[in-house]
Protein backbone atom coordinates (compact mmCIF):
# COMPACT_ATOMS: atom_id res chain seq x y z
CA UNK A 1 0.00 0.00 0.00
CA UNK A 2 1.44 3.41 -0.88
CA UNK A 3 2.65 5.55 2.14
CA UNK A 4 1.90 9.31 2.50
CA UNK A 5 5.11 11.71 2.20
CA UNK A 6 6.15 10.89 5.97
CA UNK A 7 6.16 7.25 5.99
CA UNK A 8 8.86 4.87 6.03
CA UNK A 9 12.82 5.17 6.67
CA UNK A 10 13.76 8.24 7.05
CA UNK A 11 16.61 9.88 4.64
CA UNK A 12 19.69 9.66 3.96
CA UNK A 13 22.15 12.30 4.49
CA UNK A 14 24.37 11.17 1.09
CA UNK A 15 22.71 13.74 -1.98
CA UNK A 16 25.59 12.90 -4.82
CA UNK A 17 23.17 10.63 -6.61
CA UNK A 18 20.02 13.26 -6.73
CA UNK A 19 22.40 15.96 -7.92
CA UNK A 20 22.21 14.26 -11.31
CA UNK A 21 18.44 15.61 -11.42
CA UNK A 22 17.47 18.88 -13.55
CA UNK A 23 15.48 21.17 -10.78
CA UNK A 24 14.96 24.11 -12.84
CA UNK A 25 11.02 22.89 -13.15
CA UNK A 26 10.71 19.96 -10.42
CA UNK A 27 12.64 19.39 -7.08
CA UNK A 28 15.71 17.98 -6.60
CA UNK A 29 14.45 14.26 -5.27
CA UNK A 30 14.90 13.40 -1.50
CA UNK A 31 17.45 10.29 -1.10
CA UNK A 32 15.59 7.53 1.09
CA UNK A 33 16.38 3.73 0.97
CA UNK A 34 14.79 1.47 -1.46
CA UNK A 35 11.53 0.11 -0.21
CA UNK A 36 12.13 -3.99 0.77
CA UNK A 37 11.77 -6.30 -2.33
CA UNK A 38 8.29 -8.00 -2.52
CA UNK A 39 8.05 -11.45 -0.90
CA UNK A 40 4.52 -12.15 -1.62
CA UNK A 41 3.88 -11.67 -4.92
CA UNK A 42 0.60 -12.51 -5.83
CA UNK A 43 -0.13 -9.46 -3.05
CA UNK A 44 1.29 -6.92 -5.43
CA UNK A 45 -0.35 -8.00 -9.03
CA UNK A 46 -3.15 -5.63 -10.90
CA UNK A 47 -0.93 -2.83 -12.67
CA UNK A 48 -0.65 -5.65 -15.22
CA UNK A 49 -3.99 -6.41 -15.56
CA UNK A 50 -5.34 -3.10 -15.48
CA UNK A 51 -2.96 -2.35 -18.29
CA UNK A 52 -4.14 -5.83 -19.91
CA UNK A 53 -7.96 -4.97 -19.00
CA UNK A 54 -8.02 -1.48 -20.44
CA UNK A 55 -6.20 -2.76 -23.25
CA UNK A 56 -8.58 -5.50 -24.12
CA UNK A 57 -10.99 -3.20 -26.16
CA UNK A 58 -10.51 -1.51 -29.24
CA UNK A 59 -7.65 -4.05 -30.91
CA UNK A 60 -8.92 -7.20 -29.44
CA UNK A 61 -12.14 -6.91 -30.17
CA UNK A 62 -12.61 -4.42 -33.06
CA UNK A 63 -9.68 -4.37 -34.89
CA UNK A 64 -7.97 -7.70 -34.93
CA UNK A 65 -11.13 -9.43 -35.46
CA UNK A 66 -11.91 -6.85 -38.04
CA UNK A 67 -8.72 -7.46 -40.17
CA UNK A 68 -8.92 -11.39 -39.92
CA UNK A 69 -12.68 -10.72 -41.11
CA UNK A 70 -11.28 -9.35 -44.06
CA UNK A 71 -8.01 -11.27 -45.10
CA UNK A 72 -8.10 -13.77 -42.38
CA UNK A 73 -5.04 -14.57 -39.88
CA UNK A 74 -2.14 -13.25 -42.12
CA UNK A 75 -1.63 -10.44 -39.80
CA UNK A 76 -1.64 -11.50 -36.41
CA UNK A 77 1.91 -11.64 -36.02
CA UNK A 78 1.62 -7.76 -35.58
CA UNK A 79 0.20 -8.18 -32.74
CA UNK A 80 2.85 -10.22 -30.96
CA UNK A 81 5.26 -7.67 -32.36
CA UNK A 82 3.35 -5.17 -31.00
CA UNK A 83 3.19 -6.34 -27.47
CA UNK A 84 6.85 -7.25 -27.09
CA UNK A 85 7.80 -3.70 -28.30
CA UNK A 86 5.56 -2.74 -25.82
CA UNK A 87 6.55 -4.97 -22.76
CA UNK A 88 9.70 -3.21 -22.88
CA UNK A 89 8.62 -0.02 -23.21
CA UNK A 90 6.33 -0.37 -19.80
CA UNK A 91 9.39 -1.72 -18.31
CA UNK A 92 11.16 1.33 -19.27
CA UNK A 93 8.54 3.72 -17.78
CA UNK A 94 8.45 1.39 -15.08
CA UNK A 95 12.06 1.49 -14.27
CA UNK A 96 11.97 5.51 -13.86
CA UNK A 97 9.12 5.01 -11.78
CA UNK A 98 10.60 2.53 -9.54
CA UNK A 99 13.74 3.95 -9.06
CA UNK A 100 12.37 7.27 -8.03
CA UNK A 101 8.12 7.64 -7.13
CA UNK A 102 8.22 9.85 -10.13
CA UNK A 103 6.22 9.01 -13.31
CA UNK A 104 8.29 8.74 -17.08
CA UNK A 105 6.11 12.63 -17.65
CA UNK A 106 7.87 13.92 -14.66
CA UNK A 107 11.50 12.53 -16.12
CA UNK A 108 10.53 14.48 -18.88
CA UNK A 109 9.75 17.45 -17.84
CA UNK A 110 12.95 17.63 -15.95
CA UNK A 111 14.84 18.37 -19.28
CA UNK A 112 11.68 20.70 -21.31
CA UNK A 113 8.44 21.40 -19.01
CA UNK A 114 6.79 21.48 -21.33
CA UNK A 115 6.87 17.29 -22.06
CA UNK A 116 4.23 16.37 -19.95
CA UNK A 117 1.80 18.99 -21.83
CA UNK A 118 2.92 17.33 -25.07
CA UNK A 119 2.07 13.92 -24.14
CA UNK A 120 -0.84 14.93 -22.05
CA UNK A 121 -2.35 17.56 -25.28
CA UNK A 122 -1.83 14.10 -27.42
CA UNK A 123 -3.26 11.54 -24.71
CA UNK A 124 -6.57 13.74 -24.68
CA UNK A 125 -6.49 14.36 -28.44
CA UNK A 126 -6.52 10.63 -29.18
CA UNK A 127 -9.16 9.95 -26.73
CA UNK A 128 -11.59 13.10 -27.21
CA UNK A 129 -13.24 10.63 -29.61
CA UNK A 130 -15.34 8.15 -27.68
CA UNK A 131 -14.58 5.00 -29.79
CA UNK A 132 -14.67 2.66 -26.89
CA UNK A 133 -17.79 3.90 -25.37
CA UNK A 134 -19.74 3.89 -28.74
CA UNK A 135 -18.66 0.40 -29.66
CA UNK A 136 -20.06 -1.03 -26.13
CA UNK A 137 -23.14 0.87 -27.05
CA UNK A 138 -23.18 -0.61 -30.02
CA UNK A 139 -22.55 -4.44 -28.79
CA UNK A 140 -25.58 -3.02 -26.02
CA UNK A 141 -28.31 -2.08 -28.89
CA UNK A 142 -27.61 -5.64 -30.47
CA UNK A 143 -28.76 -7.13 -27.09
CA UNK A 144 -31.47 -4.67 -26.04
CA UNK A 145 -32.15 -2.52 -28.77
CA UNK A 146 -31.78 1.46 -28.33
CA UNK A 147 -30.31 4.43 -30.25
CA UNK A 148 -26.17 3.77 -29.74
CA UNK A 149 -25.46 7.56 -29.22
CA UNK A 150 -27.88 8.06 -26.35
CA UNK A 151 -26.33 4.57 -24.83
CA UNK A 152 -22.72 5.78 -25.26
CA UNK A 153 -24.23 8.96 -23.59
CA UNK A 154 -24.79 7.50 -20.56
CA UNK A 155 -21.71 5.10 -20.87
CA UNK A 156 -19.58 8.14 -20.45
CA UNK A 157 -21.94 9.88 -17.57
CA UNK A 158 -21.43 6.11 -15.68
CA UNK A 159 -17.86 6.29 -16.36
CA UNK A 160 -17.32 9.71 -14.66
CA UNK A 161 -19.44 8.78 -11.32
CA UNK A 162 -17.61 5.70 -10.87
CA UNK A 163 -14.26 7.45 -11.23
CA UNK A 164 -14.95 10.40 -8.99
CA UNK A 165 -17.07 8.17 -6.43
CA UNK A 166 -14.92 5.66 -5.86
CA UNK A 167 -12.77 6.35 -2.46
CA UNK A 168 -9.73 4.88 -3.82
CA UNK A 169 -9.59 5.46 -7.78
CA UNK A 170 -6.72 2.81 -8.49
CA UNK A 171 -9.23 0.12 -6.69
CA UNK A 172 -11.67 0.07 -8.54
CA UNK A 173 -10.27 0.33 -11.43
CA UNK A 174 -8.43 -2.95 -10.46
CA UNK A 175 -11.18 -4.74 -9.69
CA UNK A 176 -13.01 -3.76 -13.05
CA UNK A 177 -10.09 -4.71 -14.77
CA UNK A 178 -9.64 -8.24 -13.04
CA UNK A 179 -13.51 -8.89 -13.69
CA UNK A 180 -13.35 -7.97 -17.28
CA UNK A 181 -10.53 -10.59 -17.36
CA UNK A 182 -12.02 -13.11 -15.95
CA UNK A 183 -15.36 -12.61 -18.60
CA UNK A 184 -13.03 -12.51 -21.38
CA UNK A 185 -11.04 -15.50 -20.37
CA UNK A 186 -14.24 -17.20 -19.76
CA UNK A 187 -15.50 -16.52 -23.51
CA UNK A 188 -12.01 -17.91 -24.73
CA UNK A 189 -12.38 -21.16 -23.10
CA UNK A 190 -16.21 -21.63 -23.99
CA UNK A 191 -15.62 -20.49 -27.89
CA UNK A 192 -12.65 -22.75 -27.90
CA UNK A 193 -14.93 -25.72 -27.36
CA UNK A 194 -17.96 -25.08 -29.00
CA UNK A 195 -17.32 -22.38 -31.77
CA UNK A 196 -13.99 -22.72 -33.26
CA UNK A 197 -14.09 -25.49 -35.91
CA UNK A 198 -11.57 -28.04 -37.11
CA UNK A 199 -10.80 -26.35 -40.04
CA UNK A 200 -10.15 -23.02 -38.40
CA UNK A 201 -7.96 -24.62 -35.73
CA UNK A 202 -5.64 -26.52 -39.11
CA UNK A 203 -5.75 -23.03 -40.32
CA UNK A 204 -3.68 -21.61 -37.45
CA UNK A 205 -0.46 -22.40 -38.69
CA UNK A 206 -0.96 -19.41 -41.65
CA UNK A 207 -0.13 -17.11 -38.27
CA UNK A 208 3.03 -18.00 -38.87
CA UNK A 209 3.31 -19.27 -42.29
CA UNK A 210 1.90 -17.04 -44.24
CA UNK A 211 2.47 -13.31 -42.64
CA UNK A 212 2.05 -10.20 -44.89
CA UNK A 213 1.35 -7.18 -44.39
CA UNK A 214 -2.56 -6.23 -45.86
CA UNK A 215 -1.69 -2.45 -46.90
CA UNK A 216 -5.71 -3.17 -48.93
CA UNK A 217 -6.76 -2.54 -45.78
CA UNK A 218 -5.02 1.08 -45.21
CA UNK A 219 -1.75 2.13 -43.31
CA UNK A 220 -3.98 3.65 -40.83
CA UNK A 221 -6.08 0.95 -39.92
CA UNK A 222 -2.43 -1.24 -39.74
CA UNK A 223 -1.38 1.01 -37.54
CA UNK A 224 -3.63 1.36 -35.24
CA UNK A 225 -3.80 -2.32 -34.79
CA UNK A 226 0.38 -2.42 -34.31
CA UNK A 227 0.13 0.54 -31.79
CA UNK A 228 -3.12 -0.61 -30.16
CA UNK A 229 -1.69 -4.43 -29.53
CA UNK A 230 -2.18 -4.30 -26.15
CA UNK A 231 -2.15 -1.20 -25.00
CA UNK A 232 -0.87 1.86 -27.10
CA UNK A 233 -0.04 5.88 -26.92
CA UNK A 234 -0.90 7.45 -23.60
CA UNK A 235 -2.05 3.99 -21.36
CA UNK A 236 1.78 2.75 -21.59
CA UNK A 237 2.95 5.68 -20.01
CA UNK A 238 0.16 5.46 -17.26
CA UNK A 239 2.17 2.87 -16.07
CA UNK A 240 3.72 4.72 -14.04
CA UNK A 241 1.00 6.25 -12.49
CA UNK A 242 -0.65 2.44 -11.88
CA UNK A 243 2.18 1.05 -10.06
CA UNK A 244 2.81 4.00 -7.60
CA UNK A 245 -0.78 3.82 -6.76
CA UNK A 246 0.06 -0.03 -5.75
CA UNK A 247 2.81 0.88 -4.06
CA UNK A 248 5.84 -0.63 -6.22
CA UNK A 249 9.68 0.31 -5.37
CA UNK A 250 10.18 4.09 -4.20
CA UNK A 251 6.66 4.73 -5.33
CA UNK A 252 5.49 3.50 -1.83
CA UNK A 253 6.66 6.47 -0.71
CA UNK A 254 4.06 8.88 -2.44
CA UNK A 255 -0.02 8.82 -1.87
CA UNK A 256 -2.20 7.16 -4.06
CA UNK A 257 -5.31 9.46 -5.83
CA UNK A 258 -8.50 9.49 -3.98
CA UNK A 259 -11.61 10.90 -5.03
CA UNK A 260 -12.48 14.21 -3.56
CA UNK A 261 -15.72 13.61 -2.83
CA UNK A 262 -15.78 9.96 -0.63
CA UNK A 263 -12.12 9.49 -0.46
CA UNK A 264 -9.14 11.02 1.73
CA UNK A 265 -6.91 12.97 -0.22
CA UNK A 266 -3.39 13.33 0.57
CA UNK A 267 -1.10 16.17 -0.10
CA UNK A 268 1.27 14.88 -2.41
CA UNK A 269 4.95 15.99 -4.00
CA UNK A 270 5.80 16.89 -7.33
CA UNK A 271 9.33 15.46 -6.67
CA UNK A 272 10.05 11.92 -5.77
CA UNK A 273 13.15 10.22 -4.84
CA UNK A 274 16.32 8.52 -5.45
CA UNK A 275 18.25 5.56 -3.73
CA UNK A 276 21.90 4.93 -2.74
CA UNK A 277 23.23 2.31 -4.86
CA UNK A 278 24.85 0.54 -2.06
CA UNK A 279 24.46 -3.48 -1.59
CA UNK A 280 21.20 -3.50 0.60
CA UNK A 281 19.53 -1.28 -1.65
CA UNK A 282 20.71 -2.98 -5.02
CA UNK A 283 19.55 -6.29 -3.71
CA UNK A 284 16.17 -4.65 -2.86
CA UNK A 285 16.06 -2.70 -6.38
CA UNK A 286 16.83 -6.48 -8.62
CA UNK A 287 13.86 -8.44 -6.36
CA UNK A 288 11.52 -5.29 -7.14
CA UNK A 289 12.54 -5.17 -10.96
CA UNK A 290 12.57 -8.97 -11.13
CA UNK A 291 8.76 -9.25 -9.95
CA UNK A 292 8.08 -6.61 -12.07
CA UNK A 293 8.92 -7.84 -15.33
CA UNK A 294 7.76 -11.19 -14.38
CA UNK A 295 4.20 -9.30 -13.61
CA UNK A 296 4.20 -7.51 -16.59
CA UNK A 297 4.97 -10.86 -18.61
CA UNK A 298 2.70 -12.81 -17.15
CA UNK A 299 -0.73 -10.45 -17.25
CA UNK A 300 -0.47 -7.56 -19.92
CA UNK A 301 1.81 -9.65 -22.52
CA UNK A 302 0.17 -13.29 -22.02
CA UNK A 303 -3.81 -12.07 -21.57
CA UNK A 304 -3.34 -9.69 -24.43
CA UNK A 305 -1.68 -12.15 -26.99
CA UNK A 306 -4.33 -15.24 -26.18
CA UNK A 307 -7.20 -12.40 -26.68
CA UNK A 308 -5.99 -10.99 -29.94
CA UNK A 309 -5.18 -15.15 -31.50
CA UNK A 310 -8.73 -16.07 -30.11
CA UNK A 311 -10.82 -13.14 -31.08
CA UNK A 312 -9.13 -13.28 -34.27
CA UNK A 313 -9.50 -16.92 -34.41
CA UNK A 314 -12.84 -16.68 -33.70
CA UNK A 315 -13.98 -13.62 -35.98
CA UNK A 316 -11.88 -16.18 -38.85
CA UNK A 317 -14.02 -18.77 -37.94
CA UNK A 318 -17.36 -17.13 -38.46
CA UNK A 319 -17.42 -14.83 -40.76
CA UNK A 320 -14.18 -14.82 -43.04
CA UNK A 321 -15.08 -14.58 -46.96
CA UNK A 322 -18.80 -14.14 -45.98
CA UNK A 323 -20.40 -12.10 -49.23
CA UNK A 324 -21.97 -8.42 -48.21
CA UNK A 325 -20.18 -8.63 -44.71
CA UNK A 326 -19.84 -4.95 -43.07
CA UNK A 327 -16.86 -3.30 -43.35
CA UNK A 328 -17.29 -1.42 -40.51
CA UNK A 329 -18.06 -2.81 -36.87
CA UNK A 330 -21.28 -4.08 -38.13
CA UNK A 331 -19.23 -7.54 -38.96
CA UNK A 332 -19.61 -7.90 -34.75
CA UNK A 333 -22.92 -7.86 -35.12
CA UNK A 334 -22.88 -10.71 -38.11
CA UNK A 335 -20.20 -12.33 -36.10
CA UNK A 336 -22.88 -13.02 -33.14
CA UNK A 337 -25.43 -14.36 -35.19
CA UNK A 338 -23.43 -16.97 -37.01
CA UNK A 339 -22.06 -18.13 -33.28
CA UNK A 340 -25.94 -18.18 -32.89
CA UNK A 341 -26.92 -20.29 -35.28
CA UNK A 342 -23.95 -22.66 -34.60
CA UNK A 343 -23.79 -23.08 -31.43
CA UNK A 344 -27.37 -21.60 -29.87
CA UNK A 345 -28.61 -18.30 -29.69
CA UNK A 346 -26.86 -18.05 -25.57
CA UNK A 347 -23.72 -17.66 -27.48
CA UNK A 348 -24.90 -15.09 -29.36
CA UNK A 349 -26.05 -13.11 -26.74
CA UNK A 350 -23.13 -14.29 -24.07
CA UNK A 351 -20.26 -13.07 -27.25
CA UNK A 352 -22.08 -9.63 -27.04
CA UNK A 353 -22.55 -9.37 -23.69
CA UNK A 354 -18.95 -9.82 -22.84
CA UNK A 355 -17.39 -7.47 -25.52
CA UNK A 356 -19.81 -4.72 -24.28
CA UNK A 357 -18.34 -5.07 -20.83
CA UNK A 358 -15.20 -5.31 -21.72
CA UNK A 359 -15.64 -2.63 -23.79
CA UNK A 360 -17.14 -0.43 -20.66
CA UNK A 361 -14.49 -0.96 -18.81
CA UNK A 362 -11.90 0.00 -21.54
CA UNK A 363 -13.73 3.07 -21.31
CA UNK A 364 -12.95 3.30 -17.58
CA UNK A 365 -10.12 3.06 -17.83
CA UNK A 366 -9.25 5.19 -20.66
CA UNK A 367 -10.69 8.26 -18.94
CA UNK A 368 -8.92 7.28 -15.77
CA UNK A 369 -5.50 7.45 -17.33
CA UNK A 370 -6.07 10.03 -19.64
CA UNK A 371 -6.71 12.66 -16.88
CA UNK A 372 -4.12 10.70 -14.49
CA UNK A 373 -1.33 11.93 -16.92
CA UNK A 374 -3.13 15.62 -17.36
CA UNK A 375 -3.72 15.98 -13.75
CA UNK A 376 0.15 14.51 -12.91
CA UNK A 377 1.84 17.34 -15.44
CA UNK A 378 -0.51 19.94 -13.97
CA UNK A 379 0.68 19.67 -10.84
CA UNK A 380 4.14 18.78 -11.62
CA UNK A 381 5.02 21.95 -13.67
CA UNK A 382 2.15 24.52 -13.78
CA UNK A 383 0.36 24.26 -10.09
CA UNK A 384 2.54 22.24 -7.30
CA UNK A 385 0.45 23.48 -4.64
CA UNK A 386 -2.61 21.91 -6.22
CA UNK A 387 -4.77 19.39 -5.03
CA UNK A 388 -4.56 16.39 -7.79
CA UNK A 389 -7.17 14.39 -6.63
CA UNK A 390 -9.21 17.56 -7.55
CA UNK A 391 -7.27 18.33 -10.78
CA UNK A 392 -8.13 14.48 -12.06
CA UNK A 393 -11.78 14.91 -10.65
CA UNK A 394 -11.99 18.01 -12.71
CA UNK A 395 -10.32 16.62 -15.87
CA UNK A 396 -12.40 13.33 -15.90
CA UNK A 397 -15.82 14.84 -16.40
CA UNK A 398 -14.18 17.37 -19.19
CA UNK A 399 -13.36 14.45 -21.05
CA UNK A 400 -16.72 13.10 -20.48
CA UNK A 401 -18.92 15.79 -21.49
CA UNK A 402 -15.97 16.84 -24.55
CA UNK A 403 -17.04 12.88 -25.68
CA UNK A 404 -20.66 13.84 -24.96
CA UNK A 405 -20.83 16.75 -27.29
CA UNK A 406 -18.86 14.73 -30.27
CA UNK A 407 -21.18 12.38 -30.23
CA UNK A 408 -24.25 14.54 -30.03
CA UNK A 409 -22.82 16.42 -33.66
CA UNK A 410 -23.08 12.98 -35.37
CA UNK A 411 -19.31 11.81 -35.04
CA UNK A 412 -20.38 8.02 -34.36
CA UNK A 413 -18.06 5.66 -36.11
CA UNK A 414 -16.41 3.39 -33.99
CA UNK A 415 -13.90 2.42 -36.58
CA UNK A 416 -13.08 6.10 -37.78
CA UNK A 417 -12.43 6.83 -34.18
CA UNK A 418 -10.41 3.83 -32.65
CA UNK A 419 -8.19 4.47 -35.86
CA UNK A 420 -7.96 8.55 -35.41
CA UNK A 421 -6.85 7.50 -31.60
CA UNK A 422 -4.85 4.81 -32.79
CA UNK A 423 -2.51 6.58 -35.47
CA UNK A 424 -2.01 9.69 -32.65
CA UNK A 425 -0.95 7.00 -30.09
CA UNK A 426 1.47 5.17 -32.60
CA UNK A 427 2.62 9.01 -33.27
CA UNK A 428 3.40 9.16 -28.69
CA UNK A 429 5.27 6.13 -28.87
CA UNK A 430 7.87 7.03 -31.50
CA UNK A 431 8.44 10.05 -29.37
CA UNK A 432 8.53 9.01 -25.72
CA UNK A 433 10.89 5.75 -26.53
CA UNK A 434 13.21 8.31 -27.31
CA UNK A 435 12.90 10.38 -23.89
CA UNK A 436 12.70 6.59 -22.34
CA UNK A 437 16.64 6.51 -23.24
CA UNK A 438 17.30 9.85 -22.59
CA UNK A 439 15.57 9.48 -18.43
CA UNK A 440 16.52 6.47 -17.85
CA UNK A 441 20.36 6.79 -18.44
CA UNK A 442 20.98 10.45 -17.84
CA UNK A 443 19.19 10.29 -14.42
CA UNK A 444 19.29 7.14 -13.35
CA UNK A 445 22.37 5.40 -10.96
CA UNK A 446 24.99 3.74 -12.90
CA UNK A 447 24.02 0.03 -11.72
CA UNK A 448 20.25 1.03 -12.66
CA UNK A 449 20.59 2.31 -16.48
CA UNK A 450 19.05 1.01 -18.93
CA UNK A 451 21.89 -0.53 -21.33
CA UNK A 452 22.17 -3.25 -24.21
CA UNK A 453 19.29 -4.85 -25.62
CA UNK A 454 16.85 -2.62 -23.65
CA UNK A 455 18.40 0.23 -25.35
CA UNK A 456 18.50 -1.55 -28.71
CA UNK A 457 14.62 -2.38 -28.10
CA UNK A 458 13.40 1.41 -27.53
CA UNK A 459 15.97 2.37 -30.60
CA UNK A 460 13.85 -0.39 -32.95
CA UNK A 461 10.34 1.14 -31.19
CA UNK A 462 11.42 4.72 -32.78
CA UNK A 463 11.97 3.53 -35.87
CA UNK A 464 9.09 1.21 -36.02
CA UNK A 465 6.30 3.61 -34.88
CA UNK A 466 8.24 6.79 -36.47
CA UNK A 467 8.16 5.02 -40.00
CA UNK A 468 4.17 3.76 -39.81
CA UNK A 469 3.53 7.16 -38.56
CA UNK A 470 4.78 8.32 -41.64
CA UNK A 471 3.86 6.08 -43.94
CA UNK A 472 0.27 6.42 -42.49
CA UNK A 473 0.81 11.01 -42.92
CA UNK A 474 1.50 10.03 -46.56
CA UNK A 475 -1.29 7.72 -46.81
CA UNK A 476 -3.82 10.11 -46.36
CA UNK A 477 -2.24 12.81 -47.91
CA UNK A 478 -2.67 11.09 -50.98
CA UNK A 479 -6.12 10.30 -49.98
CA UNK A 480 -7.27 13.37 -49.49
CA UNK A 481 -5.22 15.14 -52.74
CA UNK A 482 -5.69 12.35 -55.06
CA UNK A 483 -2.29 11.27 -55.12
Amino acid sequence: MAQSDDAGISPTTSTAVADVFPTHNVGKPEVREMPAEPKQYWRLIGPGIIAAGVGLASGEFILYPYIASQVGLVFVWAALVGLATQFFLNMEIERYTLATGETALTGFSRFWRHWGLVFAILTYFANLWPGWATSSATLISYLFGGEATWIAIGILLTVGLVLTLAPVVYTALERAQMLKVALVLTLILVASIFAIGANAWADLPQVVTRPRIPTELGFALLLGALAFAGAGGGQNLCQSNWIRDKGFGMGSYLPRLASPVTGKPVAGRSNGYIFEPNEENMKRWRGWWRFSNIEQLCTFVAITFVTILFTSLLAYATVYGREGLPNSIAFIQTEGEVLGERVGSWFQYLFWAIGAFSLFAASMGIVDYTSRIAADVIKTSYAHNANESKLYAGLVWGLVLIGIIVLLVGIDQPIVLLVISAVTGGFMMFMYSGLLILINRKLLPGPIKIRGVRVAVLIWSIVLFGTLSVLTFRAQLERLFGG
